[in-house]
């Protein structure tokens, strides 16, 4: 059975979501990431524990406060208010805020371990050289941790597609504006139209899985490049 034009629609905006969320949080966490590799803080756990907190977190829970938050009775919403702009709840800005921070850990840590895994003794030798921090973060440490934003990414990517608790709290189901791919799978379900949803299903467990092994499969080869 071919997809019907609605969900067209949800596959497309899943996508965008997806990539809006991915930049997002590769622009955002790099220097969090960096700050947790690299810093000696006695209360770094708590910062981690945080950025971690989606890992075990219900969706569902995630989801109900951030829609209080971002609500018209919510700070952030009376924020908005003042500024003259509308309550981003239920719209596809309020969406990309919710998978923000639900999709977090799965961009963060990999950035994290990929700048542990340089260890210091490549920046110090960028010192020596009288390289300035900056220099030494672009010229070093991010080809270095190449394949930790690879992996990044590819986790950040896929993990929001598969939303489902947080963009039906935060979102809602509105065609055309906040109905995502797993929403419109739930909806074929619940309408017992089973075709439909086994070509969503799994064309998205088909995409899924060849994210994953494209990611295993370069980083297999940057390992074998570097023994």
């Amino acid at each position: 059975m071919m997809l019907s034009e609605s969900d067209i629609t949800a596959l497309l905006l899943t996508f965008k979501l997806a990539a809006v969320t991915t930049c997002i949080l590769l622009v955002i966490g790099t220097p969090v990431a960096w700050w947790l590799a690299r810093s000696r803080c006695r209360y770094k756990f708590i910062f981690e524990g945080l950025i971690a907190l989606p890992l075990v977190l219900p969706p569902t829970v995630l989801g109900f406060y951030l829609l209080v938050m971002l609500g018209p009775n919510g700070p952030l919403g009376r924020l908005m208010e003042w500024f003259g702009g509308a309550s981003l709840a239920f719209t596809f800005s309020g969406l990309v805020i919710g998978s923000v921070f639900y999709s977090m850990p799965f961009v963060i840590q990999p950035l994290q371990n990929a700048f542990a895994a340089i260890g210091t003794r490549p920046m110090e030798v960028a010192a020596t050289l009288r390289a300035s921090p900056f220099d030494r973060f672009f010229t070093v440490a991010l080809p270095l941790a190449k394949h930790g934003f690879l992996t990044a990414a590819v986790l950040g990517f896929a993990h929001t597609i598969g939303e489902f608790g947080v963009v039906l709290m935060i979102g809602g189901n509105i065609p055309g504006e906040t109905q995502v791919l797993s929403i419109a799978i739930y909806d074929h379900v619940e309408a017992l139209e089973y075709s439909q949803a086994h070509w969503l299903s799994g064309g998205l467990l088909l995409l899924s899985f060849l994210m994953l092994m494209t990611v295993y499969a370069l980083n297999g080869r940057l390992s074998w490049g570097r023994t």
